[in-house]
């Protein structure tokens, strides 16, 4: 598979051209430095940390996932570590802004080194670029302004838990003016959904799709203390999905992510996700995506 994989933020001002990072794990880069595309653009890349990236005036096409993302309105986005996605543009690029980069290691021992993943919008799922008042814009670029002059000081012992604060602040409002911009669409914040969601992710982020297979109906019920009937009938009134369903979606999403950034075969990949038989996970992830997980990975070449 063609993939490009950018494994630290050092790596990633080399590969653009730029001035060594002043700290190795976090940097925010003037989009104005960088003025075009390499000419031996990756048609695919990885990279093996988080991106929050505020840009203006884009004239350049951005394919995340298997599909393109908009920036028609919006100009704030985000992508986290092992995430594909591709750049192109037919000119010299024209946009202004900035980059902030975040490598995990940074967040290492600290609560959001847990909770960062839980944010929405570090999703292939989420397409839209998010859009933001002159007022918003301007809260977000204060917030990346502290961070910079932060770790452009002197470093310090509490250099790394002011610039952790920020940063926290930065993704929370990202939460409300996303919350605001698909308010209609926005799945109700209901605790057991919350609670939901944490638990599969916690399932299939450990070995217990190898040991156990996909959780169950009945078990994931019994996690969250409530009934079976109880669950399906509060998930369908909040987000019109059983409980199976929400299982086969973080399923199908797991699978995304390793048939994209990973060269194991499809067989490899049903087993490390529970499957005894490829052909039902083939089966289930074309009936959920309309593509066989062949042609999912071929998309990306």
């Amino acid at each position: 598979m063609n993939i490009h994989r950018l494994k630290t933020i050092t790596e990633y001002h080399q590969f653009r051209g730029l001035p060594k990072p002043e700290h190795p794990l976090i940097s925010v880069i003037n989009l104005d430095t960088i003025k075009q595309l390499r000419n031996d653009e990756p048609p695919n890349m990885v990279q093996d940390f988080y991106t929050i990236a505020l840009k203006r005036n884009l004239n350049v096409k951005i394919k995340y996932g298997q599909q393109a993302y908009d920036f028609d309105e919006g100009i704030l986005f985000f992508i986290s570590p092992g995430q594909v996605y591709a750049i192109a543009s037919d000119a010299a690029l024209q946009h202004s802004g900035w980059l902030l980069l975040i490598h995990p290691d940074f967040l290492w021992n600290t609560p959001l080194a847990k909770t960062i993943r839980e944010y929405e919008y570090f999703d292939y799922s989420v397409n839209e670029a998010l859009f933001l008042s002159e007022k918003e814009e301007a809260t977000i670029t204060g917030i990346i302004q502290h961070i910079e002059q932060e770790y452009r000081a002197n470093i310090d012992q509490f250099s790394q838990g002011i610039i952790i604060a920020q940063l926290e602040l930065l993704l929370n409002y990202a939460e409300r003016f996303y919350n605001r911009q698909f308010i209609t669409r926005k799945i109700t914040n209901h605790k057991i959904l919350d609670r939901l969601e944490k638990l599969l992710a916690d399932y299939f982020n450990s070995d217990d799709l190898v040991k156990k297979g996909l959780p169950t109906v009945p078990y994931i019920a019994e996690a969250l203390n409530v009934s079976p009937n109880y669950l399906s009938g509060l998930l369908k009134s909040l987000t019109g999905q059983s409980t199976k369903q929400h299982i086969h979606d973080k399923l199908i999403e797991k699978a995304k992510e390793k048939l994209s950034t990973t060269d194991l075969s499809v067989s490899e990949i049903a087993y490390e996700l529970g499957f005894e038989h490829p052909q039902s996970f083939s089966k289930l992830f074309k009936t959920k995506t309309s593509l066989s997980p062949l042609a999912f990975r071929q998309s990306f070449n």
